[in-house]
């Protein structure tokens, strides 16, 4: 799934600049402790997260994870927006819950690990 298409799935906010039209994201993790979301690393991953802090985007950074994307309307501070984007992570905020967005994004074949 293309991250245009996720924006769109979720009804989210794209918070990063220029994001990677090319990249395809295969599967998702769902968390808001960062040592369950480490017991996941998959190729093109996203993170679906109600955790707003730089430590999500130093996480998805050592994962791996190319997108974030923050639930129940929460959204990331201008220091962890700039972290993310030299980090070519990026970062979107819905206001669907973490069930929610997570049942949006499975019903359209995002499969999480074991899957």
């Amino acid at each position: 799934m293309r991250i245009a298409e996720i924006a769109e799935l979720l009804k989210a906010e794209i918070c990063t600049k220029d994001p990677s039209q090319d990249l395809d994201i295969l599967s998702a993790c769902s968390a808001d402790l960062m040592s369950d979301v480490m017991a996941f690393s998959k190729e093109n991953a996203m993170l679906l997260t109600g955790l707003v802090n730089p430590q999500v985007v130093r996480t998805a950074e050592m994962m791996d994870i190319k997108v974030v994307v923050f639930v129940r309307g929460k959204k990331p501070q201008p220091p962890m927006i700039e972290l993310a984007e030299e980090k070519g992570i990026v970062l979107l905020s819905t206001d669907y819950p973490l069930f929610v967005a997570s049942g949006k994004l499975y019903s359209k074949g995002i499969r999480g690990r074991g899957e």
